[in-house]
């Protein structure tokens, strides 16, 4: 999996490509736990490039959410291809996460 990274009105975009999986979820979790450390705040994880996702990516991007809540913060996810976002409404995550179309709203949402 690759990381990419943008920054757009405040709200630091990672942009995610590949599999988020057993494999390649703990990078992630430590790269974004390093950019919260950080004082970014302000997240959004696009997922427009991601063409698989297992419970281990859903548990980190929960941990995400709730350590940027703890530090009052935000996270916003977009750009879920069809199957994935199935997983995230059969997992029940669309009721706990931001979810939106595209990097725009989501910076939009991470900014209220």
């Amino acid at each position: 999996m690759q990381i990419s990274e943008q920054l757009k009105q405040g709200a630091l975009i990672l942009g995610l490509q590949g599999r988020l999986d057993t494999n390649t979820s703990e990078p992630f979790e430590q790269r974004m736990m390093a950019i919260i450390d950080a004082g970014n705040n302000r997240l959004v994880v696009d997922l427009t490039d991601v063409d698989y996702i297992s419970s281990a990516g859903l548990r980190v991007l929960l941990m995400g959410a709730k350590r940027l809540k703890n530090e009052a913060g935000r996270l916003a996810l977009c750009g879920l291809k069809d199957h994935i976002r199935e997983v995230f409404e059969v997992s029940g995550f669309l009721k706990i996460l931001t979810v939106v179309g595209d990097a725009d709203a989501a910076v939009a949402a991470v900014a209220e």
